[in-house]
Formats: structure tokens, C-alpha cells, sequence
């Protein structure tokens, strides 16, 4: 018989979802709208301490907005961090721009300040002032916001924060998404709350909100007929998978507690192997950061580890049923994106290189934490 499956981050489920969701079915608020809906983006806006929320489709949908509402064009440049999932940069090319990627710093493995700096500098000088900034939380960690921001009010350029990955995250006591001129949030299945697929939009500009609203419910203008000044997008998030979103940001403190505590539980494990001339590192948290630790991940050099690798660590894991995942190969090295500009040097690839992503889930039992570890200390073994 075959081990159960041990997911990277599958979804946690609490007790309320159900109730929001059989009360969309008894009130016959099946449609897309609704109480259920409006209450989420409360939720929302209450939590991230933001005026305004916009619950959507996706994250990537939320993405692709925010260029809309900034004024992204076709030609227009959009600087994005290049280690990161692709929706961060797939939207810039929806509207025909051209994404200028940033290489991250080693600590936070977050947007590099310097390099950004550079980006600004050269594209300023030669007239192509970006439309805007897109710096990703990575893994629930919170990229280094007051240089980011500095440098972004320095030369007149708005943030799209992507926080798709640290609701729960704080900034200087600040939440993730209520950092930058707009915030984009994710609710995809592995995501530390899910509504099974959804995102959400915040931020304190009442219009540019509004106008998301519109945009994601095709553009329809205020008429008895069907009449449409603008293009539209079928971007908004039905009632009942909002109901499932009340009901997860009843959880989202335990969840995040849970998360935390796995990164905890992993950070002991490894420095046991420390003492054993290894040498795996963690994404650390700097002053004034609190992350989510939406998912726990480790960098194992070979050099300082014994001729250990990631992928000695990850196949091993495979076969015992376990999942685990390579870091996020970073955008400039994607083939879609290789004709890209980019600042910095190679952090982002030796990250992608010795970068590993463990079972994260808050729903892991003691004895799924038993599995991983006796399959990691396996690994150990057999390079003795």
C-alpha cells in the first residue's frame, strides 16, 4: 500500500465555511454579488487596515486591473521582481508593456533596493520612467518596503504590491498589502486562506477601487439595456465562494500560527544537522518583519553541505510520497520573458539553484512532520 500523500500546501477548511456557503444557497445567492461578497471585502479591508477592497476572480485577475487602473500601456516599462510566480509579470505583458525584471537581495530573497535603484536611474535617463513597481512578498516574506518606497516616491512611480502569498504578513506593524498605492491578494487553493480560486484588490483610493468594481463586471454602464463604454472583464468573485472567504478569515490567525510554527519546527531540525557540519539556510526575517511563513523553505549549497542538493533532498522526499518544489525559477530566465531587460547580478539564480520549498500546510499532523523528518535525516544518512 502506497504512503498517503504529503502536500507542499494543500487547503485547511474550519467550521464557518459551510455556514456562509448553505446560507448563499438558502438565500438563493448563487450569482455572482451579494451580501456574502460585500461582507468579504470587509473583512478584507479591516484586516490589511485598508479602506477599500475589491474581491476577484484571481490574484492574476487583481494583477492585471491594477495595470489597467494605472495607466499601463502598450510600450509603457513595468519594473517586476524577477523571483516570483509568473502572474506577477504575465499582466504587464497582457497590456502590451515591457517588463523590466529586478534581481533579489539574499536575505529577504525579496526585490534588491540597489538593483531597483539602478533600474530607475538608467530608465529615467533615457525617458522611459516606468509606469509602475511590482515588488512580490515572497513566501509570505516581506520585501525590504521603506527603500522600495523611498526610491518609488523618489522618482514619481506607484507600487503594485504583490501580497499574494502574506496575507497575515506585517511590515513595521503595517499588513502586507496596504504597503504600496495598490495591494493584490490570493486565494488559490494553496494558498494560507483559500475561496478555492479568488483575489482580491485593496488600497485607500476610493475611485481606483470603484473602477476595479466596474471593470471586473464587464464594464456595464448604468443603463436598463446592456451598454458598454469600456472594456470589461468577467473578473469579479461569486457569492458563494466569498461565503467559503468569511469563513477562512475566521481561521487566518490560527493559520498563520500554524505556519509559523512548522518554519519553527524546521529551523530546530536543521540546526541539529548544524552541529553535524551542515550548513542549510533559511529566507530571514529582518528588523520590523513578521511573515506569514506561508511556506518554509531552505537553500542547500553543496559546497557547505557535504555535496547535498536540493534535488537529493527533493527526489528523496518524492519517493516517500512527500511533496516538495524547487523555488520559483526566476522570470528573467523564463524563455516567455529571455529578451526581457534585467538589473542585478545572480542572487535569483543561486536561489532558483539551491532553493527547496518543504511541506508548509497548517492542517500537518505530528506524524506527517514524522514522515518528512525521518525521510530527511534518510537523505543524511546515505550521503554518510
Amino acid at each position: 500500500m502506497s504512503l498517503p500523500k504529503i502536500w507542499l500546501s494543500s487547503p485547511h477548511m474550519g467550521d464557518r465555511e459551510l455556514t456562509f456557503v448553505q446560507e448563499a444557497f438558502d438565500t438563493n445567492w448563487i450569482a455572482p454579488l451579494g451580501p456574502h461578497v460585500n461582507g468579504f471585502e470587509e473583512d478584507l479591508a479591516r484586516h490589511t487596515g485598508t479602506q477599500h477592497a475589491a474581491a476577484l476572480s484571481s490574484g492574476t485577475a487583481a494583477l492585471h486591473l491594477a495595470m489597467i487602473l494605472l495607466d499601463v500601456q502598450p510600450g509603457d516599462h513595468v519594473i517586476c521582481q524577477s523571483k516570483t510566480f509568473s502572474a506577477s509579470a504575465n499582466p504587464i505583458a497582457y497590456q502590451g508593456a515591457v517588463p523590466v525584471f529586478i534581481d533579489s537581495e539574499s536575505d529577504t530573497w525579496n526585490m534588491d533596493p540597489n538593483a531597483l535603484e539602478d533600474a530607475l536611474r538608467q530608465l529615467d535617463a533615457t525617458g522611459k520612467r516606468p509606469k509602475a513597481i511590482v515588488p512580490v512578498h515572497l513566501y509570505g516574506m516581506p520585501a525590504r518596503m521603506q527603500e522600495i518606497r523611498a526610491l518609488a516616491d523618489r522618482y514619481g512611480v506607484p507600487i503594485i504590491e504583490d501580497a499574494a502569498e502574506a496575507l497575515g504578513s506585517y511590515y513595521n506593524g503595517v499588513s502586507c498589502g496596504a504597503l504600496g498605492t495598490l495591494g493584490v491578494l490570493s486565494f488559490n487553493g494553496n494558498k494560507i486562506i483559500t475561496t478555492s480560486s479568488g483575489g482580491a484588490l485593496v488600497g485607500n483610493d476610493e475611485a481606483l477601487i470603484q473602477k476595479a468594481r466596474f471593470l471586473a463586471t464587464q464594464a456595464r454602464d448604468p443603463a436598463p439595456h446592456y451598454q458598454h463604454s469600456h472594456i470589461g472583464y468577467n473578473y469579479r468573485l461569486s457569492n458563494v465562494l466569498a461565503g467559503i472567504g468569511r469563513g477562512q478569515m475566521q481561521v487566518l490567525p490560527a493559520r498563520v500560527a500554524a505556519r509559523r510554527a512548522n518554519f519553527e519546527r524546521y529551523r530546530i531540525l536543521f540546526e541539529q544537522w548544524s552541529r553535524e557540519g551542515f550548513d542549510i539556510r533559511f529566507q530571514e526575517e529582518q528588523e520590523g518583519m513578521q511573515s506569514n511563513r506561508w511556506l518554509s523553505c531552505i537553500l542547500i549549497d553543496p559546497a557547505t553541505n557535504h555535496g547535498l542538493t536540493r534535488e537529493h533532498i527533493r527526489l528523496a522526499l518524492e519517493a516517500q510520497n512527500i511533496e516538495a518544489r524547487p523555488l520559483w525559477k526566476p522570470m528573467h530566465l523564463q524563455p516567455v520573458f529571455e529578451e526581457a531587460p534585467y538589473f542585478g547580478g545572480q542572487t535569483a539564480e543561486r536561489l532558483f539553484e539551491h532553493g527547496l520549498c518543504l511541506p508548509s500546510g497548517s492542517n500537518l499532523t505530528d506524524q506527517d512532520f514524522e514522515r518528512v523528518c525521518s525521510a530527511l535525516e534518510e537523505v543524511k544518512v546515505q550521503l554518510a
